[in-house]
């Protein structure tokens, strides 16, 4: 299996439902920015509503460090906006919804469960130059944690920033960082 990390954002164009209006995205909208790919399986389904209300509730803590967020099912923009105004939970939702319905995005991310025609729970952290620098796949039944998510994504400003360092587990801003180096072999 090959690493996505550090791979290329793809080339794309998709149809988007945000804040009440259908907009087309592409990979070109965010040249220079950083982005999270939040893929799910599907709409009107279980623990997807979670999550992406989860989500939200990080989403001007996200926007506040300029990283804006998609969240990606293989529904149609149709559906997103038929979800939005169904839906108390992802009434929500603020962030722009994608749909790939022919599962071209889901593809390149690697998420795309080719029987079922669905995205599976997958998250992706790309950076101003356009690199995938997180990579997570969840099972079906396991949903995630938009702290978690904040938390490394603090962690890959810090090191852009400061690219003599790393951030140890469960590394918070502030806390200390590690300099990797000879001394520090075995010592640790």
């Amino acid at each position: 299996m090959q690493t996505i990390i550090n791979s290329r954002l793809p080339e794309f164009k998709a149809q988007a439902y945000h804040q009440g209006e259908f907009k087309t995205i592409t990979d070109k909208d965010l040249t220079g920015k950083w982005a999270i790919f939040f893929f799910y399986p599907a709409d009107f389904t279980f623990v997807c509503p979670t999550e992406l209300v989860d989500l939200e509730e990080k989403y001007q803590e996200l926007k506040r460090l300029g990283v804006e967020v998609f969240s990606v099912s293989t529904d149609t923009h149709f559906t997103h906006k038929a979800w939005h105004d169904t839906s108390e939970s992802i009434k929500k939702i603020t962030y722009p919804m994608l749909a790939d319905p022919t599962g071209q995005l889901s593809r390149a991310f690697g998420v795309y469960m080719e029987t079922e025609g669905l995205a599976q729970r997958g998250t992706f952290l790309i950076d101003p130059d356009g690199k995938v620098k997180l990579a997570e796949i969840n099972d079906d039944g396991i949903g995630r944690n938009a702290d978690e998510l904040l938390r490394k994504v603090q962690a890959a400003h810090f090191i852009r920033s400061n690219p003599n360092q790393v951030c140890p587990a469960k590394w918070k801003p502030g806390a200390e960082t590690l300099k990797p180096g000879l001394d520090l072999v075995g010592k640790i």
